[in-house]
């Protein structure tokens, strides 16, 4: 029991230099852990057994736990970079590309629908997300049937050029990356 008090002295003798071996070795987040641990893991040594040069015993205990935490971290990330070469199906290039094509074609139609007037919005969107008849649109909102009728044909109209003009500025923006690039090229 007499080795506890000495042991503790010497820790705080030999903080500094503990804080600087390990501040060698791994990232300045986890030093004080380490620190914490190298006192912890003496403390237990100097229970079960006469530790002669304490200061000595820390130091390498310090210099083991930061070297131990270093080859953790590179496991994991290794670890970490074959579990991609495993991905799940749903996560395949294939897959993933058809999901974000088919999100932008949704966002595409929102922003699409956006540019509508109020009382065509309401009843395209009602006519085609909602795929209520012409007969339910007008008795839901009040309107004839043929007021309906042309809500409906203008907002496809309206929503169907919007979307062109999208597909032609995705074409424009390709030719110029095409066009630099060859030009990078030559």
């Amino acid at each position: 029991m007499t080795r506890k008090p000495t042991l503790e002295q010497t820790y705080f003798k030999c903080r500094s230099h503990l804080v600087r071996v390990i501040a060698s070795i791994v990232k300045s987040d986890d030093v004080e852990d380490i620190v914490q641990d190298t006192f912890i893991k003496s403390y237990e040594a100097g229970l079960k057994r006469e530790i002669k040069f304490e200061r000595t015993y820390m130091l390498k205990t310090a210099r083991n736990l930061a070297l131990n935490h270093v080859a953790r971290a590179c496991e994991q990330k290794n670890q970490s970079l074959d579990d991609l070469e495993n991905l799940p199906s749903d996560l395949t290039s294939k897959s993933l590309e058809s999901q974000v094509e088919s999100k932008e074609r949704f966002l595409n139609f929102c922003r699409a629908t956006n540019t509508l007037s109020v009382e065509v919005k309401r009843v395209f969107l009602l006519k085609k997300v909602y795929g209520m008849s012409q007969k339910d649109i007008a008795d839901h909102i009040g309107l004839s049937e043929s007021t309906v009728e042309k809500h409906v044909a203008k907002g496809l109209l309206q929503c169907s050029l919007y979307l062109q003009q999208i597909v032609n500025s995705d074409k424009e923006k390709t030719a110029s990356v095409v066009k630099y690039s060859e030009a990078v090229i030559k």
